[in-house]
C-alpha cells in the first residue's frame, strides 16, 4: 500500500518488540506530523545509543563508553554479594526495591534448548570466573519464575554449589493485594514453602 521511505519506516518499526503492524503505522504517521527537529532528535538518540552504549566488562550490564557500568564502578556497593539476572532490565526492577546493595551479573538470557540457547550462549563462564577471582561470598539467583528461569537457576546452583559459597534463590509467592482463591497451586505452594517467622 505504501512505498518508499514510509514503507521502510513502517517495516522497521514493526520489527520492534511489542509493536504490531497497526502500531508501526500509527507511529510512522505520527513521525510524519511532528516537526522535523523532533524527528531528528529521536534519530540522533537512536544513533547515539548505538555508538556510545556497550556492555560492562565485568557484569555485562549496559555501560556507557566501553567502561564499567554505574553499579560496578560504585565503591559503596558490596562486592561480596552478586545478584544474577537474565537481562539488564531486571537490574532496574531490583534497584527499584532499594533492598539490594551488592553487585550484579547479567546472563544475557536464560537456558532454552528449544530456542538453541545453552550455557555457551550465556555469561555462565564469566560468572564462575568472577566468583573465583573477586572473593564473592553469596550469589543470589534472580532469574524469572518461569520454566527457562527455573532451569537456569537450578543449573547455576549445581555449578556454584561446589565452590563453597552461599547460593540463594529469590522467594516467590503471592503478590501484595492478591486473593488466595485466585492463586494457582504452584504459586500458593511456593508461598507456603517460602514462609518465614514473624
Amino acid at each position: 500500500m505504501y512505498t518508499g521511505p514510509l514503507r521502510a519506516l513502517i517495516d522497521e518499526l514493526g520489527r520492534l518488540p511489542g509493536v504490531g503492524p497497526k502500531s508501526a503505522q500509527r507511529i510512522a504517521f505520527h513521525l510524519l506530523k511532528v516537526p522535523t527537529e523532533d524527528a531528528l532528535r529521536l534519530s540522533d538518540a537512536i544513533v547515539s545509543v548505538k555508538e556510545r552504549t556497550t556492555l560492562c566488562g565485568r557484569c555485562f550490564n549496559v555501560a556507557e563508553g566501553g567502561g564499567l557500568c554505574g553499579v560496578c564502578s560504585d565503591d559503596r556497593r558490596d562486592g561480596a554479594v552478586v545478584c544474577v539476572v537474565e537481562d539488564p532490565r531486571d537490574i532496574v526492577a531490583v534497584e527499584r526495591t532499594q533492598q539490594f546493595r551488592g553487585r550484579y551479573h547479567v546472563l544475557q538470557g536464560a537456558l532454552n534448548p528449544l530456542e538453541g540457547v545453552g550455557p555457551e550462549q550465556l555469561r555462565v563462564k564469566e560468572l564462575l570466573e568472577r566468583v573465583q577471582e573477586e572473593g564473592i561470598k553469596e550469589v543470589i539467583l534472580c532469574t524469572n519464575p518461569n520454566l527457562e528461569g527455573e532451569a537456569t537457576a537450578m543449573y547455576l546452583a549445581r555449578l556454584l554449589g561446589p565452590l563453597g559459597i552461599r547460593v540463594t534463590r529469590i522467594a516467590s509467592g503471592l503478590p501484595v493485594g492478591g486473593d488466595l482463591e485466585y492463586a494457582d497451586e504452584l504459586t500458593l505452594g511456593r508461598a507456603i514453602e517460602g514462609r518465614r517467622d514473624l
